[in-house]
């Protein structure tokens, strides 16, 4: 396809949505090699990605412009048999890419990029998950109000055991076994997460391990799993189920808290796959309680995904803020990758492309219901 062909099936993609080619507005896109009409035109949301990362177009808000994109549908309505979209849909559909030693690629691709990069950009608990900005100044009161959110909706009282499926770095370990009095075991995929939740955790009832969820055998009064379904799988999720399942006491409840997409996923976008979160995919709230479906009841259901919205943003202020201190650690290139992670990801929540659902679950039901503020109301 020819240059000018191709910048014009670009222009009228973007002409509807109040996008315009070199213009002015802070959401415009402005082009720096010409070759870029043809390459996103032949790559697709993979290629877009690149060339950002390539230098090839710039936008001063990446946020809007991707607001616009994902509000108007417009990755589905130019959806097409693309190489990097066949490919993901052939690994996801023909592959469990999340098994065995496989489960442990996100942990060495994404989470072991670098502690120093994580404490510069999260809050001071280093909770890489949606904050609960009800009533929140700062991103760290967000934070610390979204744990204690978490503690209260299943009741932690002192003396119970907790178990962490994807604990990080042990941001809520530290807090429960601090506030609460709980003895808790958090598991992770990440060498460097393991390593300084247990520092951090030194002192409390808090055991770390290096471990992946299917290998789990012993029960807990409570269990939480936040922001690491998502690493989970199609495949995977009545088995994620059944684990927990195996692993919670009768008498228990579990808390979920993971990004959703409105509509069931059996892969990802190539870019974020490729670059950001490899073997990843957005489960659907359907995809959720089907693998729910004969091992738990629903007892609570809270979405907060204008909330990521708001976190996003604070983490992309503090990675920007700090990049002079990072700059020797990273090239450019990583750094326009992670503004287009951040603002695109920010985007999609609010566009309300993705949610962010907090479930809470028991194994025979509570004599118990929710009140809007999270407690639990006899």
């Amino acid at each position: 396809m020819k240059g000018e062909k191709a910048k014009q099936i670009i222009k009228n993609i973007l002409t509807p949505l109040d996008i315009r080619i070199n213009g002015n507005r802070p959401w415009d896109i402005q082009i720096n090699n010409p070759q870029f009409y043809q390459r996103v035109i032949s790559g697709g949301s993979l290629a877009l990605g690149e060339s950002y990362m390539d230098g090839w177009w710039e936008c001063k808000a990446l946020d809007e412009f991707f607001k616009r994109l994902l509000e108007s549908r417009i990755d589905k309505k130019n959806k097409s048999l693309k190489p990097a979209i066949l490919w993901e849909v052939f690994k996801a559909r023909v592959m469990n890419l999340q098994r065995g030693a496989r489960a442990f690629i996100i942990g060495r691709r994404h989470y072991d990029t670098g502690n120093r990069l994580f404490k510069l950009m999260l809050d001071q608990g280093l909770n890489y998950s949606c904050g609960y900005w009800h009533n929140a100044c700062d991103l760290d009161e967000a934070q610390i109000g979204k744990l204690d959110l978490i503690c209260r909706k299943i009741g932690l009282e002192q003396g119970m055991t907790v178990l962490d499926i994807g604990c990080g770095w042990g941001g809520f370990a530290k807090y429960a076994a601090e506030t609460y009095g709980v003895k808790v075991k958090g598991i992770t995929v990440s060498k460097e997460q393991a390593g300084y939740a247990g520092e951090q955790s030194k002192g409390l009832d808090v055991t770390i391990e290096l471990a992946d969820y299917h290998d789990l055998n012993e029960q807990f009064d409570r269990i939480v799993s936040i922001g690491m379904f998502e690493h989970v799988g199609w495949k995977n999720y009545k088995t994620f189920m059944e684990v927990v399942h195996r692993c919670l006491k009768d008498d228990g409840m579990f808390l979920l808290h993971t990004i959703a997409g409105n509509t069931p996923a059996k892969a990802t976008d190539p870019w974020i796959g490729t670059y950001i979160f490899p073997n990843s995919m957005l489960p659907s709230a359907s995809q959720i309680f089907r693998a729910a479906e004969g091992l738990f009841i629903l007892e609570d259901l809270h979405s907060l995904g204008r909330y990521y919205d708001q976190t996003l943003m604070a983490w992309y202020d503090n990675f920007t803020r700090n990049w002079d201190r990072l700059k020797d650690e990273y090239d450019m290139r990583f750094f326009r990758m992670w503004r287009y992670y951040l603002l695109s990801c920010a985007a999609s929540f609010r566009s309300r492309r993705n949610q962010l659902l907090q479930i809470v679950f028991s194994k025979q039901g509570i004599d118990q219901v929710f009140r809007s503020e999270g407690e639990l109301f006899i």
